[in-house]
């Protein structure tokens, strides 16, 4: 386990945040995507994990109603399996408590077995399945919830 900071994405990562998104997701957000998340989204939510000046992750949520929809958590590959995605997804677990959210939901690709494992590890079960939900392969999507949070 690697100690992280983790505090609020801030314009001056996003450099660093689009590195991280075109290392791992096959359909990477654009930086104008991202800019706007930031800047002019009042649903989003998004933290980094860094250690100094390196950024080793992020995540972000959008607070809808009393749900928080995950819609992306990434740790850089050369920091992985040191606990960041853990690290990240405490946080956007913290920001509902404190935002009085009672349920999460994301959507991730049926074959990303370690991100499930994860999210499985947090109390996430699966309950439904988006047919060719991702546009680069059509792979299906599995819908995980986890309530009472």
């Amino acid at each position: 386990m690697i100690d992280v900071e983790i505090c609020p994405l801030k314009p001056e990562y996003i450099d660093s945040v689009l590195a991280i998104n075109n290392m791992c997701f096959p359909t990477p957000w654009s930086r104008e995507s991202l800019e706007r998340e930031i800047k002019s989204n009042t649903l989003a939510k998004y933290v980094v994990a860094k250690k100094l000046d390196i950024l080793m992750g992020y995540a972000g949520m959008w607070h809808i109603l009393d749900e928080g929809h995950i819609t992306n958590i990434a740790v850089h590959p050369e920091y992985r399996g040191f606990g960041i995605g853990s690290a990240l997804l405490d946080a956007l677990i913290e920001i509902c408590k404190i935002e009085l959210i009672t349920s999460m939901t994301l959507e991730v690709r049926k074959s990303n077995l370690i991100a499930q494992n994860l999210y499985k590890k947090y109390g996430f079960v699966e309950e439904g399945i988006r047919k060719s939900y991702y546009m680069d392969n059509k792979e299906d999507a599995i819908i995980m919830w986890k309530h009472n949070i």
